[in-house]
């Protein structure tokens, strides 16, 4: 099984940058989709050449912002999960989660920090809300959770780490140790679990001609938990598809 996450800057934007080519051509059999910025129907108008997948998402109250969807080729055994269940964080169409017969997948767009920090103190608590939150679907089955994470974990996550250390939102203590308490709970940062030494990035500013001198951040995860881990063969970040300001990413593993 194949599995594809993608922060796309808005549905109907990417849609009109070769979005649809671009998804048939890295053959996913399930996609993951991040700030889509559209309703589940505007979500489901925008795809409408992907019909061999059934789509589902999840929108914010506010038009035009956040939002996620996935699509997918395998059957639901389940209602799809909209949200921690937690009225505080669950406004702004964040997080959507599928059950799978062996796993369940949560997709997610974990809010910024912010300029100035303003929103740090808000991320950390829903950090924290979403820890549990995964950890408690973990008792009744494997879980592989993915998105637009919007954490640098490690030195080698950002191109120019010392400048950005505890002024730029994605990079301050408080959020690394928040993503570190997940992973120290028995779960694996899937691309740096097997590519321990390997530079990649998957967010690129559009200003300054970032991407093209590659100056990025990877901020976009697959995190499986301790008993998924072992069923993963590879996870590949695709820098050369474009569309967003983001790349997309995939995980292959045996299910």
């Amino acid at each position: 099984m194949r599995i594809l996450s993608w922060n796309v800057n808005g549905i109907r934007a990417a849609v009109k940058k070769d979005f649809v080519s671009n998804i048939r051509s890295l053959d996913a059999d399930i996609i993951c989709l991040q700030e889509t910025k559209a309703t589940p129907e505007q979500v489901a108008e925008a795809l409408f050449e992907l019909s061999d997948y059934a789509i589902v998402a999840n929108s914010a109250e506010r038009k035009g912002y956040s939002g996620t969807a996935v699509l997918s080729k395998k059957s639901f055994i389940s209602s799809p999960i909209h949200g921690m269940g937690k009225a505080e964080h669950d406004s702004e169409g964040r997080l959507i989660g599928v059950e799978l017969e062996d796993f369940y997948l949560v997709n997610a767009y974990v809010p910024n920090s912010g300029n100035g920090l303003a929103r740090l103190d808000y991320r950390v608590s829903w950090d924290s809300d979403l820890s549990n939150f995964l950890n408690n679907l973990r008792r009744h089955k494997p879980v592989l959770f993915c998105g637009d994470l919007n954490v640098a974990h490690r030195e080698i996550d950002l191109a120019r780490p010392q400048s950005n250390y505890n002024k730029t939102a994605g990079y301050t203590q408080r959020e690394i140790d928040g993503f570190s308490a997940l992973l120290e709970s028995g779960w694996h940062d899937v691309y740096r679990s097997l590519h321990p030494d390997s530079v990649g990035y998957t967010w690129w500013s559009y200003r300054m001609g970032a991407r093209e001198k590659n100056i990025g951040w990877r901020l976009d995860y697959f995190v499986a938990s301790e008993e998924l881990f072992s069923r993963i063969e590879n996870c590949t970040i695709h820098s050369e598809v474009h569309g967003s300001d983001h790349c997309p990413i995939t995980v292959s593993c045996v299910i």
